[in-house]
């Protein structure tokens, strides 16, 4: 199996300068869809198929989509491809059969964050002219996810696979709002095997992790306070204090009692409101996230904040509005998968070290898709690509080394034609 890289790097670096946000990746799918159909696939699905009557979650407005998909065809994509994502149903599902034998699915993420991205000289992607142009940033690792599933597809293209390849081109990892609805569609259905790939994760390039567990479920939501306003130094008793209400129910929230099942977790990583000094805040606004070692924790966290937060509105006076933004449940590797990432690695050149299995500490919501295959009778796991990243993950100057796109490639690509032949 011969892989051409040069174009997979090209492909990578040019998903490196487009970055997006969540439901707005108009540019990344066009790319990629331009990419596919240069394949020889049998199915590439784009747009409203993608997720069938799936309900999606945090979808920014008409206005902020109309923005980013005239940034993506300004920047070059199909405007009748954007205009089929016009809902924000970016985001894609290839397939490619090649004969009877088991189906096996790829998840990979394709979202960017709001950074903007060093232009420090030793930066790569600054030196070498393909740093970010949209003021975000893939400083996760996505754009490389991206081109490795575009890579194993041309790997299993040109080998004896016996089976069908589903590859989950997935939005919005970073709102954990995409592969909820993703997991929701047809296209899971039928997916016996599952394997999803993150780069990094503090490994280096060179080392495989057979199997990453250890999933946090985790609830991100905003809150609205909604008071009344009075003058601060004239009649204060005539206001109702939004901000008040939400210091109660921060600080009421960071006070809930800690679990005896496992580990549990809440931050209010936003606060804001008011208007001036002297006036009693009739608005304020907090977003928030729970998070559990098992998904029956993370909802003992939603109830409990739940509870504060009403409290806390009512004792103010106030109203208090929470609208969920995102959601991803815990989940577990399965060891039959991660024995074939074993096997596959050892003859990957450049792999020089494969360990077992590593916690993630974190949330993704790749766990929506691993659970769904799970409850379905099959079998999914969660790999970690070892890459050499100058600093950490969702900071101004992370960057992968693209060495290791060829190491993920093969050892995913190899693992996946030996599900093949084992079914054979």
């Amino acid at each position: 199996m011969q892989l051409e890289t040069d174009s997979l790097v090209d492909l990578r670096r040019d998903l490196h300068q487009h970055p997006e946000p969540a439901w707005c990746e108009f540019y990344t799918t066009a790319r990629l869809v331009k990419a596919l159909e240069a394949r020889d696939l049998d199915e590439l699905h784009v747009g409203p198929d993608v997720y069938g009557d799936a309900e999606r979650m945090s979808v920014p407005d008409q206005e902020t989509r109309a923005e980013w998909s005239q940034r993506a065809v300004d920047a070059g994509a199909d405007a009748g491809l954007v205009e089929r994502m016009d809902d924000g149903n970016t985001g894609a599902v290839a397939v490619v059969r090649k004969g009877d034998g088991p189906v096996v699915g790829l998840r990979v993420d394709i979202d960017g964050l709001p950074i903007e991205e060093s232009d420090d000289d030793g930066h790569v992607p600054a030196d070498e002219g393909f740093r970010s142009e949209t003021g975000w940033m893939h400083a996760c690792g996505h754009d490389a996810h991206a081109t490795v599933g575009v890579g194993v597809i041309d790997a299993v293209l040109d080998s004896d696979f016996a089976g069908t390849l589903k590859l989950f081109f997935q939005p919005a990892e970073e709102r954990g709002s995409g592969g909820g609805p993703m997991a929701r569609s047809p296209h899971i259905e039928d997916v016996e095997y599952l394997y999803a790939v993150h780069v990094g994760l503090d490994h280096p390039t060179g080392e495989i992790v057979a199997a990453v567990g250890g999933f946090l479920a985790v609830s991100g939501f905003e809150v609205e306070f909604t008071g009344s306003p009075a003058h601060a130094g004239a009649h204060p008793e005539e206001g109702d204090n939004a901000i008040q209400a939400m210091s109660e129910a921060v600080t009421s929230m960071y006070g809930i009692a800690r679990h005896g099942d496992g580990p549990t977790r809440v931050n209010a990583g936003v606060v804001e409101g008011g208007t001036a000094g002297n006036i009693i805040a009739e608005h304020a606004r907090m977003e928030a996230e729970v998070r559990g070692s098992t998904t029956e924790l993370m909802e003992y966290m939603w109830e409990e904040t739940s509870t504060v937060i009403d409290a806390a509105a009512e004792m103010h006076g106030v109203e208090a509005d929470r609208t969920l933004l995102s959601r991803a449940p815990s989940a577990e590797s399965d060891e039959l998968l991660a024995n074939f990432i074993r096997d596959a690695a050892a003859s990957v050149e450049g792999v020089d070290s494969v360990l077992d299995y590593d916690d993630l500490g974190g949330s993704e919501d790749a766990t929506y898709l691993m659970n769904a295959v799970q409850e379905n009778g099959g079998n999914a796991c969660y790999i970690g690509l070892g890459t050499d990243h100058p600093d950490g993950h969702h900071t101004a100057k992370f960057d992968v080394d693209e060495q290791s796109l060829r190491i993920g490639i093969e050892t995913l690509s190899g693992a996946i034609i030996a599900l093949g032949e084992d079914r054979a």
